[in-house]
């Protein structure tokens, strides 16, 4: 069997976005699934649109969700001198022919066609008439006049388009540039693509694109046209929707893995299962199950699904990815031991990394700020007896550990005859200057000795300049 060869072309005019995403994750699956080669080329011949900015932005989105290529990036603005040869050669062998009509005339052709009742397009004038190359001169693929082009499509079956509704269409503008069915069928042809999933609204372009590989006496590669994104209103996906670029999803605190879980789900299907890890998918992932419908977007279950991959990532990896927006904050942090215990408090509770990243900001401060209302309610002058003995016996501590806090606790509740929590909450106020915090031993303990000991010596103080 023949290599798998899948690609993602992107045309670099804005961000990468949900759509795009998509299909660039079902290609990148299937070529691991099958052990072959996924293919990144930029599809930048719109001049006037396409922007460094937006190749730079698509290449981080890429590479933020794990998407790796193992060719590429191509750019279709090198490669017009490979066009400019198949065109060529598309012509000499008779498939193809120049052309001097002027958009004018064309016009009134497809307008005569449209009086007549029929499929406006150009009639065919200077198929026969042998023209050479000329200033004003366009190239057009010589398409049959009856039959059908038959599309197999791996995901919407079989689809015929009739040969007689397809005109002798442009493959060379007349400024000498390849037009995109043209530029797409050579890339895919001399990259060895032989397998393209793509969105259906590409459908239309595919028999065009048939009809020049089989002018070319080539190979057809393997289709799978995927329904687009909708929104939840089932019109086309939107900003409304919550549908923005995949940055901007990264910035919103969501993780690659919940992302690539979130984005195969919007059109494939493992039986019942909602959720998977990478490695599943790319042991799992096939073509057969590439659905035939749309697919809608839904906020709250990607919510759900990045709030399930947080509790089950490592710290370590996590880690990597608070960073980011721990440095969103103003907070210099390290994959390190520090953060990654950090991290074991607030993972339970997270749903996004923005969230824990705002959790953890008082684990990285020098000096922490006071509620007003947490230290009006909790750091009063009949609390300093408990805070006192707190930061002395956890100073005293020969291990600190769970064990020996818990232990620290007991005692002061047996000294002061104050429940756990009178002793707790402004402990913990005292600590994170808020009254709500992760548990107060797994906090304790993440903190760390030195720091516990002198945010209670500072919350001591606090209460000392009130008196």
């Amino acid at each position: 069997m023949d290599t798998i060869i899948t690609r993602f072309p992107p045309s670099p005019t804005g961000y990468l976005h949900i759509g795009g995403a998509r299909t660039a994750l079902f290609n990148w699956l299937y070529a691991k699934k099958t052990k072959g080669k996924f293919v990144l080329r930029i599809e930048d011949t719109d001049a006037a649109r396409s922007t460094k900015e937006s190749v730079d932005a698509i290449l981080e989105s890429l590479e933020w969700l794990g998407i790796d290529w193992d060719e590429g990036p191509y750019f279709q603005t090198e490669r017009y001198h490979i066009y400019d040869e198949y065109i060529e050669k598309l012509v000499e062998s008779g498939a193809a022919y120049y052309c001097s009509c002027t958009q004018d005339e064309v016009n009134k052709m497809r307008q005569k066609a449209k009086t007549m009742g029929l499929k406006p397009m150009y009639n065919g004038k200077c198929r026969d008439k042998n023209l050479k190359k000329g200033d004003n001169t366009v190239v057009r693929l010589k398409t049959p006049d009856s039959g059908v082009t038959i599309v197999k499509d791996i995901v919407k079956g079989d689809t015929a388009f009739q040969n007689s509704e397809i005109d002798d269409f442009i493959i060379r503008r007349s400024d000498g540039s390849a037009m995109y069915n043209l530029a797409v069928v050579i890339d895919d042809l001399t990259m060895g693509i032989n397998t393209v999933i793509r969105g259906d609204d590409h459908l239309i372009n595919t028999p065009k694109q048939i009809l020049i590989y089989k002018a070319l006496g080539a190979g057809i590669p393997l289709f799978g046209h995927v329904p687009m994104v909708l929104g939840s209103d089932k019109s086309r996906l939107s900003k409304r929707h919550g549908a923005m670029s995949v940055g901007e999803y990264r910035k919103m605190g969501f993780l690659p893995d919940a992302m690539i879980n979130y984005l195969v789900r919007l059109g494939w299907s493992h039986g019942d299962q909602e959720f998977f890890k990478r490695e599943d998918l790319i042991e799992k992932f096939d073509l057969e199950h590439l659905g035939r419908s749309a697919s809608m977007f839904d906020t709250d279950k990607l919510m759900a699904l990045n709030s399930k991959h947080i509790q089950s990532s490592s710290p370590e990896i996590l880690a990597g990815h608070l960073i980011f927006h721990l440095k969103n904050l103003g907070i210099k942090a390290a994959n390190d031991a520090f953060t990654r215990g950090v991290i074991k408090t607030l993972q339970p509770r997270s749903k996004t990394l923005v969230e824990m990243a705002k959790g953890a900001s008082f684990y990285y401060l020098d000096e922490v700020e006071f509620d007003a209302k947490a230290a009006k309610k909790f750091l009063k002058p009949d609390i300093l007896n408990v805070l006192q003995k707190a930061g002395d016996y956890i100073k005293a501590l020969e291990e600190y550990n769970q064990d020996e806090l818990e232990g620290v606790f007991k005692q002061i509740m047996e000294e002061t005859k104050l429940k756990f929590g009178k002793i707790a909450q402004p402990i913990r106020v005292a600590i994170t200057g808020t009254t709500v915090s992760p548990g107060i031993f797994e906090m304790l303990l993440a903190l760390g000795r030195e720091k516990t000991i002198q945010r209670i010596k500072t919350a001591i103080i606090f209460i000392q300049g009130k008196e």
